[in-house]
């Protein structure tokens, strides 16, 4: 590898650090590759423990040269976004915030929810995040403005549907409104979401008084309506500021090693979501690199940036991210560091909720419990994420395997998986056991847990080994716990771990072994189920949905098409006698 660093050239790009199974373990950036990449091996490098733990797993690199730095940060956040390399500071959070998309690109525009930003001549409002308020203001525009909420295209007048009628829709479909005034209504439901009061107001008086001139009285009635409704839910909002306009306020906090940051996005004035986000075990990086990293890989979502972004202190590379929100957004981005006013009252506030936020997370599982841990399971590493498999079956019967994850003091319902078993019959434990825990394997990849449970004794744990050692999986070591009484085994240690003390440790271990196991037990009873409930029909091979169908309504129960004769079933549509015969000898069979 030192051979290998000697070729690195002195010039801007993105380095990646592998393991010795070529996964990635790290995405960094640098001004000067050479340089950096030779930081990490020289003897006298001041690493933090968390850079140290890292350097002694890299087994390998690799790199990408850029034309200059912002290049090399855009590559950057992408690596990671892809990857999730276990030594980068990850915000753990893979969904898409909810925009509402404005469809001003088509004929007759339209509302929808999406969670993927594109340009493509729509406007999008949001993020909602949580998305209830997404949902309230969808469901006020509906009730208020009628704007189609189907998909279909409107080529050809068709028969309007069911909304019309509700008078939810004013049926373009079907030609009973012209374009120009359904862009009206387009512009209103526009002017709504951008928190533009004033003009929104002015015209839907205006359009009023017309319609009662023009003596359509029902449709001046309707506006009114719509007026009342419209101040009602404006006393409701919760108005910021109206001349903030659009910005994202990022509160931070930081605590030993342990970071929080709460986001509140405002949009027109108005709070329109609150984001929190907990980073744990952050090593020695400095606030200016974390507060980079931070607006670097939750700007790199599908989100549009605001015009500020509002922070207490400058980030690394302020310039290079401005000029890259710039790009994302399309227009200027400024990083603003309030020092009066209404952004500063906002930024402790929303400093103050981060800290709430990191007190709230740190008493739900303290690092200390995970030392206690690493120490009692005689563990190589704190197990700061840990997993768990499950096995559940009934005389071999709908076997089924469960894994959970847990992490940061919440279990990860994102990475929860199921699986039937498929390449074991009959009742052995051990056997299933080995077969999820390998597909476990190649279904997390990078993702998986430093600690993996394994329900069960000391056979189970052996047949879980076997998998792990089959993909030579060594950063996750493996546990079992056994019931009656609860304990663990390891393999490093000779004698069981009691668990049975109540002692925070133990309530942790036994906490998780029991989500794996009712969330196994769930799909197991929800395939039982489905089975029990399955027509004998659906298990005879060349009866589809079709033919079932045609059976059932002909005879109407499957008693009667037992004692149904060859020739009668020949008859239906879609049969003949060979088709009647394999038919019934099967269902008198079962």
């Amino acid at each position: 590898m030192l051979k290998k660093l000697s070729h690195v050239p002195p010039k801007p790009g993105v380095y990646l650090f592998k393991s010795s199974k070529g996964n990635v373990l790290y995405v960094g950036k640098a001004k000067n590759l050479k340089n950096r990449l030779r930081s990490y091996f020289q003897k006298s490098a001041a690493l933090d423990e968390r850079k140290s733990s890292m350097v002694r797993k890299i087994r390998d690199f690799s790199y990408v040269i850029t034309g200059n730095e912002l290049e090399a940060l855009v590559l950057e956040a992408n690596l990671i976004k892809q990857y999730k390399p276990h030594f980068n500071i990850i915000l753990r959070d893979d969904k898409n915030y909810p925009y509402l998309k404005l469809t001003t690109n088509e004929e007759w525009p339209r509302l929808e929810v999406v969670r993927k930003i594109k340009k493509d001549g729509s406007l999008y409002f949001g993020p909602y995040i949580p998305a209830g308020g997404m949902w309230e203001a969808l469901s006020f525009i509906r009730k208020n403005f009628r704007l189609r909420p189907c998909r279909y295209s409107l080529d050809k007048p068709i028969r309007p549907c069911v909304q019309y009628q509700m008078g939810r829709c004013p049926a373009p479909c079907a030609g009973l409104i012209g374009r120009d005034e359904y862009l009206k209504t387009v512009e209103d439901v526009r002017l709504f979401l951008a928190g533009k009061k004033k003009n929104l107001l002015v015209g839907l008086e205006e359009r009023m008084e017309r319609f009662s001139e023009e003596l359509r009285f029902e449709d001046a009635a309707r506006i009114r309506d719509s007026i009342n409704n419209l101040k009602n839910i404006w006393e409701s909002q919760k108005v910021v500021a109206p001349e903030l306009n659009d910005i994202d306020v990022i509160g931070f906090y930081m605590e030993g090693r342990d970071a929080a940051f709460q986001v509140f996005f405002i949009r027109n004035g108005l709070m329109i979501g609150i984001k929190d986000f907990f980073l744990k075990e952050t090593g020695d990086i400095t606030v200016k690199e974390l507060l980079h990293n931070f607006i670097e890989q939750f700007y790199t979502k599908e989100i549009i940036p605001p015009d500020e972004i509002v922070l207490s202190s400058s980030p690394e590379g302020a310039a290079m991210l401005a000029a890259w929100l710039k790009a994302k957004k399309g227009k200027k981005v400024k990083i603003v560091i309030p020092k009066k006013g209404k952004r500063l009252e906002l930024l402790k506030m929303s400093e103050e909720n981060a800290k709430i936020f990191a007190g709230n997370k740190k008493q739900s599982v303290s690092g200390d419990v995970l030392e206690t841990l690493k120490q009692r399971l005689a563990l190589s590493d704190i197990p700061y994420s840990i997993g768990a498999l499950d096995v559940s079956t009934i005389s071999g019967s709908e076997s089924t395997g469960a894994f959970v994850c847990w992490s940061e003091g919440e279990f990860k319902k994102e990475l929860y998986r199921h699986f039937k078993i498929k390449t074991v019959k009959g009742m052995d434990d051990c056997s299933m056991m080995r077969e999820i825990a390998g597909r476990i394997i190649n279904n997390l990849g990078d993702k998986l847990p430093s600690l993996m449970i394994i329900d069960g004794g000391k056979g189970q744990l052996e047949a879980a080994r076997k998998a792990f050692d089959e993909y030579n999986i060594k950063d996750t070591e493996i546990i079992s716990i056994a019931k009656k009484p609860d304990r663990a085994f390891t393999s490093t240690l000779s004698m069981p771990v009691d668990l049975e003390d109540r002692s925070p440790s133990s309530l942790l271990l036994k906490k998780i072994r029991d989500e794996a196991h009712r969330f196994a037990i769930s799909f197991h009873r929800k395939l039982r189920d489905k089975r029990l409930l399955r027509s004998p029909l659906e298990e005879i091979p060349g009866i589809g949905k079709k033919r079932r169908f045609a059976l059932l309504r002909h005879f109407g129960s499957i008693e009667d098409i037992r004692k149904a004769g060859i020739d009668d079933i020949a008859g239906i549509k879609g049969f003949n006698r060979k088709i009647a015969e394999k038919l019934l000898q099967e269902l008198r069979r079962k």
